[in-house]
C-alpha cells in the first residue's frame, strides 16, 4: 500500500535545486510559464505536460547511459 512518508520530498535533499531547474527547463520546452514559488494557477493539463516531459527526458538519459 502507501507509505506515510511524503513522496514529494527528494531522497537526496541537496538535489532539490537541480530538480527545480530540471522542472523549469521541462516547462520551458513544453511552453508553460512557471514562476518561482507557487504555481497553483496552472491547469492540470499544463502540469501533466511538464511531468511528462521530465519523464521523457529521464528515460532518454537512461537509455543513452546504457549505450
Amino acid at each position: 500500500m502507501s507509505n506515510s512518508k511524503n513522496s514529494n520530498q527528494p531522497i537526496v535533499p541537496s538535489a532539490r535545486e537541480a530538480l527545480n531547474k530540471f522542472k523549469m527547463e521541462a516547462a520551458n520546452e513544453v511552453g508553460v510559464n512557471l514562476k518561482q514559488g507557487y504555481n497553483g494557477d496552472i491547469t492540470a493539463r499544463e502540469a501533466g505536460s511538464i511531468g511528462g516531459q521530465m519523464v521523457k527526458k529521464m528515460i532518454e538519459a537512461y537509455e543513452n547511459s546504457m549505450q
